[in-house]
């Protein structure tokens, strides 16, 4: 199976300008910090690219767009399905005393917890007060699946990834420690930001080599390297292809690194007010998100 060649090397899905219309695009700039431009009000200018972001045939124009509005660059009718794992990296289970997983710790998201870049993440009323509810960040390398993938080989799973892109896998711990199953704890609405870029898998034959990190309020609290991973990305999308198609569309949040908030001494929360930043090399960027606690006065 060949991999797949798209036209675009970073597409980024925004709202125009000109046209006050959603489109996608890849930046003029090719080493732009796209979230992080747009977060600062900079001009961002970016080609626009004729086609979804799910075909690889998509074209790239000659017809250059300002972007208005920075969105995550597939929207939530692109998505098919969002899987998760979790304890993927060695140092992050170390820093929680949890074995190292046999095999993949598996969760799902529902797509209502999705947003973009600069969106706040909301910590519901359920989740207060942080203190008690231990709301957490996660920077996350996240696989986006091109292709219709089943029972996939090792060898053959780069071929099905269509590219990467970052994500914060916002958490509630308490929700979280009280059962099993993950999904409720880790999917309530409008808290997973996803983006800011989708890089082509084109551009990162290697997905094992991608540094990460997550700041708070200007402080660095994780710095890690997909080289950590417990299970790489050739066997994670080898692992859930297992009798099962993940169709194009589908999203893959590969885990997080050490230095998350609830296994800190003191425990670090997300609380109303904070900035949030999770950063990913090779051209994905930086997600920037606000943080709001439901019924707290913002501040923005």
């Amino acid at each position: 199976m060949a991999p797949i060649r798209t036209q675009w090397t970073r597409l980024i899905r925004f709202v125009a300008a000109e046209t006050a219309q959603v489109h996608i695009g890849q930046p003029v700039d090719p080493k732009l910090d796209v979230g992080l431009a747009a977060w600062n009000k900079q001009t961002i200018k970016a080609y626009e690219i004729v086609g979804s972001a799910l075909d690889p045939a998509a074209q790239v124009t000659n017809t250059i767009l300002t972007v208005k509005q920075l969105l995550a660059p597939l929207s939530r009718e692109d998505l098919k399905v969002v899987r998760c794992l979790g304890l993927n990296y060695s140092d992050h289970a170390a820093e929680t005393k949890m074995a190292k997983p046999a095999a993949p710790i598996l969760f799902y998201k529902p797509l209502a917890s999705i947003i973009g870049p600069n969106a706040p993440i909301h910590i519901p009323k359920v989740a207060q007060p942080v203190e008690e509810h231990l709301s957490d960040y996660e920077v996350e390398l996240t696989i986006v699946i091109g292709k219709t993938a089943k029972n996939v080989s090792e060898a053959d799973a780069l071929d099905y990834v269509l590219g990467y892109t970052g994500a914060n896998d916002v958490s509630f711990r308490k929700h979280q420690l009280t059962t099993t199953q993950w999904g409720f704890s880790k999917g309530f609405d409008n808290t997973t930001p996803l983006g800011p870029c989708l890089v082509s898998n084109n551009a990162i034959p290697e997905p094992q080599i991608i540094p990460l990190t997550c700041t708070l309020n200007g402080k660095t609290l994780q710095n890690g390297n997909t080289k950590d991973q417990i299970f790489s990305v050739r066997q994670t999308v080898a692992f859930l292809s297992q009798a099962t198609t993940l169709e194009p569309g589908s999203v893959i949040l590969t885990g997080t690194p050490a230095g998350v908030g609830f296994a800190r001494k003191p425990a670090v929360v997300l609380k109303n007010g904070d900035d949030c930043r999770v950063w990913l090399g090779n051209g994905i960027g930086t997600l920037v998100n606000p943080v709001i606690e439901d019924g707290a006065r913002a501040k923005l």
